[in-house]
């Protein structure tokens, strides 16, 4: 039998309430939408570069935006020592390279993976919480949240895109 992604379910966000639990919840519905542009397909398809000449895939972006969750939270923003996942200095690699089909089932459990892990990782912090970006310096963890909506905003633009030549599917 085939994989294929999960259907998802997109969480509704609060509209009023504290600044956190609604950046939380924001940063969840838009992570749950990226998994939602991906359900239901297959792990060739996902690895499709439905937009040429672009190599850009909803595969790489699933590896892409497993290494943003565990570069931002673990590793930036609550110290642990892991390296990344698939590109980066001292790493070589490109999470849009090199892509296997055969391995979109164990990529796409990673991605949840890590989005439970950055969950874990930034919990008791609180928004004032600062840590040193390598190359920028000084950053709080609010902007780290809002930097991760805007992530995922953006990759779920492609996402919109690459699904829809894929299959026509414009929901989500």
């Amino acid at each position: 039998m085939t994989w294929t992604a999960p259907a998802v379910d997109i969480p509704a966000e609060p509209l009023t309430g504290a600044e956190r639990p609604m950046l939380d919840a924001l940063l969840d519905r838009h992570r749950a939408t990226f998994l939602a542009k991906c359900a239901e397909l297959t792990g060739t398809e996902l690895a499709t570069a439905s937009a040429p000449p672009s190599t850009l895939t909803l595969l790489g972006l699933i590896r892409h935006l497993a290494d943003v969750e565990r570069v931002w939270c673990r590793v930036r923003a609550d110290g642990q020592d892991v390296r990344r996942r698939y590109a980066g200095p001292p790493e070589p690699g490109n999470p849009f390279d090199d892509l296997d089909p055969a391995r979109a089932e164990a990529e796409y459990a990673a991605l949840g993976a890590e989005m439970e892990q950055a969950r874990r990782a930034v919990a008791g912090k609180d928004l004032d919480h600062v840590f040193v970006h390598e190359r920028r310096g000084e950053m709080s963890l609010r902007w780290l949240l809002l930097h991760l909506v805007e992530e995922y905003a953006q990759h779920n633009g492609h996402a919109d895109l690459l699904r829809e030549r894929i299959d026509g599917s414009t929901s989500a």
